[in-house]
């Protein structure tokens, strides 16, 4: 597939928006207490989190799960997936969350990640998006068009299959790539036809007047993922507190279920979002997610996407999936397949 660039025509809206996959420039800590092991006896654990604006450290604050923290927390945020990956392959981020493509890129880039955790939710703001007034109404119209995605991104694969299952291929439209904020003064000024990306991006953008051409529903997995550096997993006051913290944000996902509205609040405060945005995000897609296994159903799944990948020569050589994989963590959790959560049904 050729890689194109776009020109940017727009002025940036002044929005800081959360990402589902981002990437780290900025840090805060939580927590106060020492724990044993690890980094030598006695010394106090630092768990390096890779976040994004708005992600899980306010989701957890807001949940009360940073509450007797044995160890402290380094948070860093990101913009997107990759460079989030990137930081936990330099050991510079100890684990982060990421959406289900960042770490095939990863694994095919020989990076040292491993993949540790996951959740299953909607798959209704993956979309394509195309601005108001658009004459295109199926993905099979955007032969000969212009489409913005970040690289690597979860968007990335959806946008791949939805063309696959139009009968299109890469090469019959334009790809810029280009990171959200960037597409989205793309989006607004009509250098590009469409845009694939993710909530809350799909939520804001959609009050705006723009419509989901197609999303990933029934296309993607669903899947979102934590992943550890492997140096962190081998450090014994790490890996446990490692451990704490996956089991934190379980809690945590599960009291956003019970409380979307609360944490639509929590959530466009901390990332600068308008409420009305923030709590069509949270019932579209991210207050959906479900704590699952990493079993042998979400690494086949992801093997598919790295296949895919590597067959459009998008990144290089056979990826083996399974071997950035450790179930340690997996403790009881549903399978991989389990339903994502639906408001209105089972809240």
């Amino acid at each position: 597939m050729r890689r194109h660039s776009l020109p940017l025509l727009a002025t940036l809206i002044p929005l800081s928006l959360a990402l589902t996959a981002c990437g780290g420039s900025s840090a805060a800590d939580s927590g106060a207490a020492t724990a044993e092991g690890g980094a030598g006896s006695g010394a106090r654990v630092t768990l390096s989190v890779g976040d994004q604006k708005g992600g899980n450290e306010s989701l957890l604050k807001a949940a009360g799960e940073l509450e007797n923290l044995d160890y402290t927390i380094k948070w860093s945020t990101f913009t997107s997936g990759p460079p989030l990956l990137e930081a936990v392959n330099a050991k510079a981020v100890d684990i982060g969350g990421v959406g289900n493509t960042p770490p095939v890129f990863a694994a095919a880039a020989k990076s040292k990640i491993t993949v540790v955790a996951a959740t299953h939710g909607s798959s209704a703001g993956e979309a394509i998006l195309v601005p108001k007034g658009s004459a295109l109404r199926s993905a099979a119209d955007l032969r000969g068009k212009k489409i913005a995605v970040a690289q690597g991104s979860s968007a990335h694969f959806q946008l791949i299959a939805s063309l696959e299952q139009a009968g299109l291929k890469p090469a019959d439209v334009t790809i810029g790539f280009l990171q959200p904020a960037d597409a989205l003064a793309a989006f607004n000024s009509g250098s590009v036809d469409a845009w694939a990306v993710w909530d809350p991006y799909t939520s804001q953008v959609l009050r705006t007047g723009a419509r989901v051409l197609t999303s990933g529903e029934g296309l993607v997995n669903g899947l979102g993922f934590q992943v550890a550096a492997p140096a962190a997993l081998e450090d014994a006051g790490k890996s446990k507190a490692v451990g704490d913290y996956l089991k934190r944000l379980q809690r945590a996902q599960d009291w956003v279920f019970k409380h979307p509205e609360e944490w639509a609040e929590v959530w466009a405060k901390e990332a600068g979002l308008p409420y009305e945005v923030a709590l069509d995000a949270v019932r579209r897609s991210n207050g959906t997610r479900v704590p699952v296994a990493v079993d042998d159903a979400a690494v086949a799944s992801e093997q598919k996407i790295a296949d895919t990948f590597t067959d459009l020569k998008l990144i290089p050589g056979k990826v083996a999936f399974k071997d950035f994989v450790d179930p340690r963590f997996n403790g009881g959790l549903p399978p991989s397949t389990t339903a994502p959560r639906t408001y209105g049904k089972d809240s």
